[in-house]
């Protein structure tokens, strides 16, 4: 636990110690009133063309449906 002048003092070092995993307490005097956690890392963004050769579709998806298919969708 650190009081809120070491840890002004020791910023740099105490946010490597959250970065190495280590509960980085800081109190006003004996009551802890802050914790200093590492953010965690957003994803990767995903860029055109990611999905490229995991998608596919099949020949006749832009064919115009049959009579038949219409019929079954209730479309006429």
């Amino acid at each position: 636990m650190y009081t809120v002048h070491q840890a002004k003092t020791n910023l740099s070092k105490l946010i490597a110690e959250a970065l190495e995993g280590k509960e980085v307490v800081i109190a006003r005097g004996k009551t802890p009133v802050a914790k200093l956690v590492p953010i965690k890392p957003k994803g990767k963004r995903r860029g055109y063309g990611s999905l490229k050769g995991k998608v596919w579709y099949a020949p006749d998806a832009f064919e115009p449906l049959s009579d038949e298919e219409l019929k079954d969708w209730d479309i006429e």
